[in-house]
């Protein structure tokens, strides 16, 4: 059988009925009569073929029919609610969730995001960080930011910013320093990868088995850095996300050996359609990339 049409005031007047469990307060809200709230509700019983209220002496009780509907007409008011808040100077506001590196996300996002705002101010981004260990099924991402060779599994991947490592320190550890070897005199902090500072010492023309001491692991370029700072050691990371230390002179780039173990990319699940933020996310990266390849600016 198809069902006739419900009216929404209808629907509205059984609401906020049931919520204050009276004819007379829900008529207050709604700024219309008593009777008017009654003969919409009882339209809507009638409609529907059940009672939805026991009416007594004192008010309403709702019936087990009655409880079973509120539910999902309280959710669906909520969510026309929350649509409409969206909605700003006649345009939707469409809500973005990235998740990025931390260290990308201090050294090279937070820096431009303001740019992409104004650029597109109808676009609601809510930003997580992690430490390239990410579920975007799970965490509800549209894009993670994440470093690698852009080999994931049913994902798609843009390239945004190569990421060579290299050693970076104060200066005055850096004044010590005069050639690659005499890193080993130094303590070397280091990421999960265990081969990364082997790498760079092959890069920097030394044996392939150097004798490396021994220093802290992080999970994080950007710990690892502020650890350096604080005197605990070299750290090597990419110069590129730590222009603005480089810049005022606290850190130190002693070396210009980079060794390239990846990059960070713009990555999404291939089953996650693409929505019209997520368009407008992307190509700005892809602008801001095309621009600024090195990310030094």
């Amino acid at each position: 059988m198809v069902r006739p049409y419900l009216p929404l005031t209808a629907l509205r007047a059984f609401e906020a009925s049931a919520r204050h469990l009276s004819f007379t307060r829900a008529a207050i809200e709604l700024c219309v009569t008593q009777g008017a709230v009654s003969h919409q509700v009882k339209a809507l019983e009638q409609s529907l073929g059940t009672a939805l209220f026991e009416r007594l002496p004192r008010g309403l009780l709702l019936t087990r029919e009655g409880e079973m509907l509120l539910p999902s007409v309280r959710d669906a008011f909520d969510r026309i609610a929350g649509t409409l808040t969206r909605f700003e100077n006649g345009r939707l506001r469409e809500t973005l969730r990235v998740g990025a590196i931390g260290t990308f996300a201090v050294g090279w996002l937070l820096p431009r995001l303001p740019a992409f705002a104004e650029r597109h101010p109808f676009v609601d981004l809510r930003l997580s960080t992690h430490n390239n260990r990410v579920d975007p099924a799970a965490e509800g991402l549209d894009f993670a930011i994440r470093f690698g060779s852009g080999a994931w599994h049913a994902t798609w991947a843009q390239a945004i910013l190569p990421a060579p490592l290299s050693p970076l320190c104060p200066p005055a550890v850096a004044a010590r320093l005069r050639a690659p070897e005499e890193l080993l005199g130094e303590t070397l902090l280091r990421s999960y990868r265990a081969d990364e500072w082997t790498r760079w010492f092959e890069a920097a023309g030394l044996p392939p088995e150097p004798r490396m001491p021994g220093g802290i692991t992080f999970d994080s370029s950007l710990a690892m850095v502020e650890a350096a700072l604080g005197g605990a050691g070299v750290a090597l990371a990419p110069p590129a996300l730590f222009g603005r230390h480089l810049r005022s002179g606290t850190l130190v780039q002693p070396f210009p050996i980079g060794v390239d173990l990846g990059g960070y990319w713009l990555t999404r699940l291939l089953s996650r359609p693409e929505t019209g933020a997520m368009m407008a996310f992307r190509t700005w990266i892809d602008e801001v990339c095309a621009a600024d390849p090195t990310g030094a600016s």
